[in-house]
């Protein structure tokens, strides 16, 4: 009988080990999850205070981050610029209220309705 006891003994202790490892590994990866996703809050909440900082003072000459402006500035002309381009092989365009694609040569934006004509007249 005591064999017996024993393997009973060591079988709970076991069980109890492996259910404590599950409920470790759960915790862990739970903890991990709520890291990452406040990694993630953090990391936006940068990127909106950059943003916020750089509409702000963009236009400023004397200013330490003048060159980063100008930097920011010049890649966001390159982006629109490839835009662009993307846009004109495709033999589309972009309404330039509301920024839906539309196939080029289009009369009225069919997202929000403006007429292009007024669009291409205002700039």
């Amino acid at each position: 009988m005591e064999f017996f006891d024993k393997l009973s003994e060591s079988l709970v202790s076991a069980g109890k080990d492996v259910s404590q490892k599950a409920k470790d590994v759960s915790e862990i990866a739970k903890l991990k999850l709520d890291i990452k996703s406040k990694e993630d809050y953090v990391q936006k909440q940068y990127e909106e205070l950059g943003r916020s900082y750089y509409e702000k003072h963009k236009d400023e000459e004397e200013c330490e981050e003048a060159e980063q402006f100008f930097l920011i500035r010049e890649a966001v002309e390159e982006i629109e610029r490839m835009k662009a381009e993307v846009l004109r092989i495709q033999g589309s365009a972009e309404c330039p209220k509301c920024g839906a694609k539309m196939p080029e040569g289009a009369v009225y934006c069919s997202n929000c309705g403006t007429k292009m004509d007024d669009m291409y007249e205002e700039e």
